[in-house]
């Protein structure tokens, strides 16, 4: 096998697999607003169908822990990635203490939190999709917060269903 044929086929195989990586995006990599917020997105069809079976509707809302490692916690430190939420109150047919599973920007003035996934406690992982809020501007972060961080006053917001994040 001539030696140019021998480099070429592990070559092929590497730029594969970095075209495939880089084509693969989770939550935390959607396009972000200049302030660091993620722009809107659609649901998956997936988790609208999941939704109609849970009968939850768009709108319907449940009081939750952001982040269920640090329960008690006031003032509450939360972190660009991956989060953990409690449901504090049932949320259609998902009772509480089920988990809401999704992701958390701190680049804008204020958090935001959106979930991809939640977990029954009888049950197995299914997707949703919902966002947590909190009127009168507590979802902003204090001004002490460093990039990649947020310090809120609370760990307590409402999850509340949608049907595209905004």
């Amino acid at each position: 096998m001539p030696m140019a044929r021998i480099l070429f086929i592990p070559s092929v195989f590497l730029l594969s697999t970095f075209v495939g990586c880089a084509t693969t995006r989770g939550p935390g990599d959607l396009d972000l607003r200049s302030d660091g917020s993620p722009v809107p997105a659609p649901c998956s069809e997936k988790s609208l169908e999941v939704m109609r079976y849970l009968k939850v509707r768009v709108g319907d809302a449940a009081l939750i822990q952001l982040d269920a490692n640090q329960m008690s916690a006031q003032p509450v430190t939360l972190y660009d990635g991956p989060v953990e939420s409690v449901l504090v109150d049932n949320l259609g047919t998902l009772d509480s203490p089920s988990r809401l599973y999704g992701w958390i920007w701190t680049g804008g003035p204020q958090i935001v939190v959106r979930y991809y996934e939640a977990h029954p406690m009888d049950g197995d992982k299914v997707p949703v999709c919902a966002v947590a809020r909190l009127g009168k501007g507590q979802m902003r972060k204090r001004p002490e917060s460093t990039p990649g961080t947020a310090i809120v006053e609370h760990n307590m917001a409402t999850a509340f269903i949608v049907d595209s994040y905004r």
